[in-house]
């Protein structure tokens, strides 16, 4: 188990959320009010939304596009049958930590072996955090990547 530092608790604005590209496909990292965070794939499984750009509310997001709802602690959509991939994300000193599991030959993440250079690209992540960062401060629009 390895636990790779990908950004700043204040890179993340209160109850919103930043996407990062990886290997993967999108996660989203959520902060909630409370400054906890949490980190999930970042589509909906219902039509496709991006959870990074719906409303953070307690320890639950609601999808941009139908308004489903899903628990960060466990990934389930609340009053559906349905759910998304959720992954054990961490603070330490004010650092977002995410957890990959090694395997032999790789990391493995969503039930895949990926080769350990391609799981998570961190120059990469950080440089699009920070340039996700320094465009809500200039009053541009965007997602990460």
């Amino acid at each position: 188990m390895t636990w790779i530092d990908i950004g700043g608790i204040e890179d993340i604005p209160v109850r919103g959320a930043r996407k990062l590209k990886t290997a993967l496909g999108c996660v989203a990292i959520f902060r909630t009010g409370e400054d906890e965070v949490f980190a999930a794939t970042d589509m909906c499984p219902h039509k496709g939304g991006p959870l990074s750009e719906g409303i953070v509310h307690g320890q639950k997001v609601t999808c941009p596009l139908h308004n489903w709802v899903f628990d960060l602690n466990t990934g389930a959509a609340i009053g559906e049958d349905s759910s998304i991939q959720t992954f054990p994300v961490r603070l330490d000193a004010g650092r977002i930590l995410i957890e990959v599991r090694n395997s032999p030959g790789g990391v493995r993440l969503d039930g895949r072996l990926w080769p350990a250079r391609d799981a998570f690209d961190l120059p990469l992540l950080r440089g699009r955090l920070r340039r996700a960062v320094a465009a809500r401060r200039f009053g541009r629009r965007g997602s990460v990547g």
